[in-house]
């Protein structure tokens, strides 16, 4: 590449920069509302190119959602080096890290699973994170043992500063009957959701709209997926599918939602770059909806 070729190029980059800088942040100026990303669209490959890919896309702000080969995150297998060696990889593409999903085994004895927990707690903490996330569990025969871990989680979560929440996902945390069932269950207030209209259609083929106005209230965050239907690939491009998410951001604007949003479902293509650049696309259309209100 000569030195006008260089120059060009550099130039470019720069002005697509302060332009996403731009929109990016008159977006978060009109709602309030970060516009992050998870992990997930990058998990075919290393987490360090899914970093490089959130820094390329766009985003400033990232969740650790879903499993990647060699990486520990805030599992209670995480040391304390690994910890610190992973925010300072973070950081180093001027990104912030919010979240992490915690595990444990239904089937395991409730002691168990609470001395793991507290343990992937207090890793949490050491990395700073605002929120702990679960999915819930599918089997009624693990429901009580649920409600019984989360509500220590609730308590132990909350003296380290971290907000603990469920995400919709079938089973236990199906839709709203069922959500408001954990609620009430785990009975602190330290336990809010984390809505995911896309996965309302996929798990329960229910209206996202309907369901999301009667637990409106306790959103705290939102999992921006897309999906068609039933079962439906939810690893997709935003309006390929049915959520309105327009309407589903006025309901939770009406009642006082923050945000974050957390997008986290991309088409994931052959290639990091490729995948990114549907990333990419994806927080610029949440971000025209947001600036269009």
């Amino acid at each position: 590449m000569n030195r006008r070729s260089f120059v060009q190029t550099v130039a470019v980059a720069a002005t697509a920069l302060a332009a996403r800088t731009f929109w990016s942040a008159l977006a978060e100026e009109k709602t309030g509302w970060p516009v992050g990303c998870f992990n997930r669209p990058w998990t075919s490959w290393s987490y360090d190119e899914a970093l490089d890919g959130l820094e390329a896309a766009g985003y400033s702000l990232t969740g650790l959602l879903s499993t990647h080969k060699g990486e520990a995150f805030t599992s209670s297998s995480a040391t304390a080096e690994y910890l610190d060696s992973l925010k300072k990889r973070i950081a180093q593409r001027g990104l912030a890290v919010n979240m992490s999903a915690i595990r444990f085994k239904p089937d395991a004895a409730l002691e168990e699973n609470i001395a793991d927990l507290r343990k992937q707690i207090e890793n949490a903490a050491r990395l700073e994170l605002k929120y702990l996330l679960t999915f819930g569990v599918d089997k009624p025969a693990h429901y009580d043992n649920f409600y019984r871990l989360m509500a220590d989680a609730a308590v132990q979560s909350e003296k380290h500063g971290i907000h603990l929440v469920l995400k919709p996902h079938g089973g236990g945390s199906g839709a709203s009957e069922e959500i408001l069932r954990c609620i009430d269950k785990v009975a602190h207030t330290n336990f809010k959701i984390w809505y995911d209209a896309g996965n309302i259609i996929y798990y329960t083929g229910k209206d996202p709209l309907a369901e999301l106005e009667p637990i409106a209230k306790h959103v705290t965050g939102f999992c921006a997926k897309d999906c068609l239907m039933p079962k439906g690939e939810v690893m997709s491009q935003f309006g390929t599918g049915k959520v309105d998410f327009k309407a589903v951001f006025a309901k939770l604007r009406s009642v006082g939602f923050n945000g974050p949003i957390m997008v986290e479902g991309v088409k994931v293509d052959s290639t990091p770059g490729e995948t990114t650049a549907n990333a990419r696309a994806n927080r610029e259309y949440l971000e025209k909806i947001l600036n269009a209100n």
